[in-house]
């Protein structure tokens, strides 16, 4: 289960990476366009509406692969002075806690898409059904989903057993 968390947050962060790449460059045509609005060109119609659809798809690419390596965020003030199994302890705790805020947030991301394919909501200057960037967004947490429980059952079963199987030197940045 190990390889397929890895080859699966790998493969989201690579489709997120690709996806940010594509809003850059869509945004710097953008840019480029209104600059030169005086000889023709102009903005890209949608950029707005494009990027925060997209924007969101590639939250949800990254998530995985930051659980897996313990890249969120983290305060090392009172846990760097506490010994490794204290640490494993509180990995524990926070990827448990991460994993049920991960289904939460998937669950609700589920009930906006059928909320926005039912009510045929679409954006306002592309006319794109707004389903479609809630769609877009379900397949990477639900991968964060399955990550996030492969993930929390290994740090328990560390946490539990002492066997480290992923480094926590993520952990303590």
């Amino acid at each position: 289960m190990k390889k397929l968390s890895y080859a699966l947050a790998n493969t989201m962060a690579m489709i997120g990476g690709l996806s940010l790449l594509a809003i850059i460059l869509m945004t710097v045509a953008s840019v480029i366009g209104r600059a030169l609005v005086p000889i023709g060109l102009g903005p890209v119609p949608g950029d707005y509406e494009i990027t925060e659809m997209t924007i969101a798809f590639v939250i949800f690419c990254f998530l995985p692969l930051c659980q897996l390596v313990a890249g969120h965020a983290t305060v090392d003030v009172f846990t760097s002075g506490m010994g490794q199994r204290t640490n494993l302890i509180l990995l524990a705790i926070w990827e448990v806690l991460l994993t049920a805020t991960m289904i939460f947030i998937a669950l609700r991301l589920y009930e906006g898409f059928l909320d926005k394919l039912t009510n045929n909501e679409i954006s306002m200057l592309l006319a794109i059904p707004v389903w479609w960037g809630y769609f877009a967004a379900l397949f990477p947490a639900f991968v964060g989903v399955i990550v996030g429980l492969w993930s929390a059952y290994d740090r328990a079963r560390a946490a539990l057993t002492g066997k480290v199987t992923r480094t926590i030197e993520g952990a303590n940045h």
